[in-house]
């Protein structure tokens, strides 16, 4: 099924468009697509969102750049953690939340792609993650305590971990706290929240970002969202 949205996504792919390459597992199936279609003769440049997907495309001939040298993408191909009606997601589940987030701003649009236990009515079930510097981390995480309760968010906060004595670290040197905090109702509310504590990087909160999901079933790919918004 992820393949199955992959490949929907990847018809909305012209020559000559800027691509902002997801990470994850169902990006890993577009980007393998794309780099069929590269072979055939498609001409595309894409950016990578984390050194995982930079190797997957080096590796398939996709050519590719970064944002100081491509700043403006047509398009950027992600996957998601959660999402709901009306395109709010939770991502970072593959530790690439802020480069993700970054690609995707510069971009005209955002298609993800999903099978369908990724939708759900109210996000939170998935654990929120953060990225935070790892300066004053400890800190940090009372001060995400006492965001999300001021919301009436109560639930676990546990720091991802590489091995049991290892920090997780990101591509950009960042460690995550993974928040079990349910259900969350005001995901606005807690998105500008987090964003104002100091030692937060950013937050796997996508909100206003995604103009389409591809979300693939037991009957096909539905498409949730507007395919052609903010095309040129």
């Amino acid at each position: 099924m992820k393949r199955a949205a992959a490949q929907a996504a990847l018809e909305s792919v012209a020559p000559g468009m800027r691509l902002g390459l997801g990470t994850g597992s169902t990006a890993a199936h577009f980007v393998d697509l794309l780099g069929a279609r590269v072979r055939d003769g498609l001409d595309v440049v894409g950016v990578p969102t984390s050194e995982r997907t930079r190797l997957q495309a080096e590796g398939l001939g996709i050519p590719l750049s970064t944002l100081d040298e491509t700043p403006e993408l047509d398009l950027t191909v992600d996957g998601a953690d959660e999402f709901d009606a009306s395109l709010r997601l939770i991502k970072g589940g593959g530790g690439a939340l802020l480069r993700e987030k970054i690609v995707a701003a510069a971009s005209k649009r955002m298609f993800v792609i999903a099978d369908a236990t990724k939708e759900v009515g109210t996000l939170g079930a998935f654990p929120l993650p953060v990225e935070v510097d790892r300066f004053g981390a400890r800190s940090t995480r009372l001060h995400i305590e006492r965001a999300a309760r001021g919301l009436g968010l109560i639930g676990a906060i546990s720091q991802r971990m590489s091995a049991p004595d290892a920090p997780y670290l990101t591509d950009g040197g960042h460690y995550i706290f993974d928040c079990a905090f349910g259900a969350i109702d005001a995901p606005e509310a807690l998105a500008e929240r987090l964003s104002t504590i100091p030692g937060v990087v950013d937050h796997g909160l996508f909100i206003g970002l995604a103009t389409a999901i591809f979300i693939a079933g037991a009957t096909g790919v539905r498409i949730l969202g507007d395919v052609a918004g903010g095309a040129a």
